[in-house]
Order: structure tokens, then C-alpha cells, then sequence
């Protein structure tokens, strides 16, 4: 296991079509890591933008192309290599006394929240994953939550989808999904990552009920270590207070 201070090389050696946009791409890389920490991804003389880690073992990256440097990523193919350094940031710290866990992703914020419930799992925590999207092509990593419950030795999770226009699953949002659970008082605590609005639902309905919850905060980071403040948010720089901040 390692940690890269400064950018590492690392060869691609699978890479998967998630949706019409999105691909994950397994590294030849180990680091030591927890879910919600990321990484930053290098492409020589063009550009280095922030990852969550999929897995640390070996690194893996949802990579969504949304701009000049993720539609660059995307044409990259397997023996092909692909820069890093980290992990940076706080991930996600579920107590023990949390036995019920909501895992609460909303698009591509779904990223760290797989490997989030293959731990908890292992010890025994009963997992509600709630993954949400616009539409049934927006989704990501359904099917691998799926075959994830298939192969359980411990634990127990629950699968449960979200679409705003209803193309799959319970129309409307994560919340929707999420209120009646905490209204039940089937839930010991919530576990999130996506975009700003959902995450301070998420927050809001948390609070409200008494719930503890811990949310990753998506931004903009450049520099990983604290220095330019591009991160900031509420008053934390995210790149080092986070991206997981505890609500």
C-alpha cells in the first residue's frame, strides 16, 4: 500500500462503459485509503482534476466525461497510463453503534459509496443504498450494488432507485426515498455524496429527525493540500477538512 506525494505513474489495466458518459478505470496502483478519500489525476501537459476512489486495491476511478480533460481520460485504453497522487482528505467513518446505514448517492456521487457498503458490510451493518439520477441512463453502478447483494456472507443491503422522471424505480428524488425510512425510525444513520442540493436535503431532513449523517462535499479542488482555498465551503476547505464532513 502506498501514498503518492507526488504524481505517480500508473498503468490502466481494465476499463468499463458504465453509461453513455461514464467509464471506470482499474489501476495498476495499491494505496493505503479509506472510502470518501480521492485523488488527483494527472495527464501530463494538460491537466490534473480530483477523483474518489472507487477502491484503493487497486485504485479504481469513476471517471464521468464532462469536460476537456475527462473527454481526454476517456480515450485513454487499457497499457495506456494515467498519473496520480494521494489519497488526500477525510473520508466516511461509520461508528459501530451504527448498525442501520442509509448510503445515499445521487449520480456520479454514487463513486465512493460501493466500496463505503463492501465495508460495512463485512461487519455485519444492514445497508439501505439508495442511488438516484435524472433518468434510467443517468444511473451508475445499479448493477454492481445488485450483484453485490447477490454475493453477501454478512450484512444484509437493500437496493432502492430514484428517478426524476420516473423511467426506473420511485419518481422523484433520493430524499423522497429516504424520508419515509427516517420517519420509521429504520435508519441509524445517512451516508452521502453528490450534487450541493441534495446533500443539503439530505442535511436538512438528518437534522430534523436527530440523525447523524455524513455527507461528501463535491468542489473544485486544484492544489489537494490545503493552499489555494478553491475548495472552500462553509468555511472549511473541503481538500482537507473533507470532502466528508460530519453533520
Amino acid at each position: 500500500m502506498q501514498h503518492f506525494i507526488l504524481p505517480a505513474a500508473a498503468r490502466i489495466t481494465a476499463i468499463e462503459t458504465d453509461n453513455y458518459r461514464t467509464k471506470t478505470f482499474v489501476l495498476d496502483a495499491r494505496l493505503d485509503a479509506t472510502p470518501g478519500q480521492f485523488v488527483m489525476a494527472w495527464l501530463p501537459r494538460f491537466d490534473e482534476k480530483p477523483f474518489s476512489l472507487v477502491n484503493a486495491d487497486p485504485v479504481t476511478l469513476m471517471i464521468t466525461a464532462v469536460g476537456p480533460f475527462t473527454h481526454l481520460v476517456h480515450t485513454l485504453t487499457v497499457g495506456e497510463t494515467l498519473w496520480l497522487r494521494g489519497p488526500f482528505g477525510h473520508g466516511f467513518d461509520a461508528p459501530a453503534t451504527q448498525r442501520r446505514l442509509a448510503l445515499v448517492g445521487g449520480g456520479y456521487g454514487v463513486a465512493p459509496l460501493l466500496w463505503l457498503a463492501q465495508q460495512q458490510l463485512a461487519r455485519g451493518a444492514h445497508i439501505t443504498a439508495i442511488l438516484g439520477a435524472r433518468t434510467a441512463a443517468d444511473l451508475l453502478y445499479v448493477e454492481r450494488f445488485a450483484q453485490l447483494a447477490k454475493t453477501l456472507r454478512t450484512g444484509e443491503l437493500i437496493l432502492q432507485i430514484a428517478t426524476e422522471d420516473g423511467s426506473v424505480g420511485a419518481t422523484g428524488r433520493v430524499t423522497d426515498v429516504l424520508a419515509p425510512l427516517v420517519t420509521q425510525g429504520a435508519i441509524d444513520g445517512v451516508y452521502a455524496c453528490g450534487p450541493h442540493g441534495m446533500l443539503t436535503a439530505l442535511e436538512s431532513l438528518a437534522q430534523s429527525a436527530g440523525l447523524p449523517c455524513q455527507l461528501s462535499w463535491e468542489a473544485y479542488m486544484r492544489c489537494a493540500i490545503g493552499i489555494c482555498g478553491a475548495c472552500e465551503h462553509a468555511g472549511q476547505v473541503l481538500c482537507l477538512d473533507g470532502p466528508v464532513l460530519i453533520h
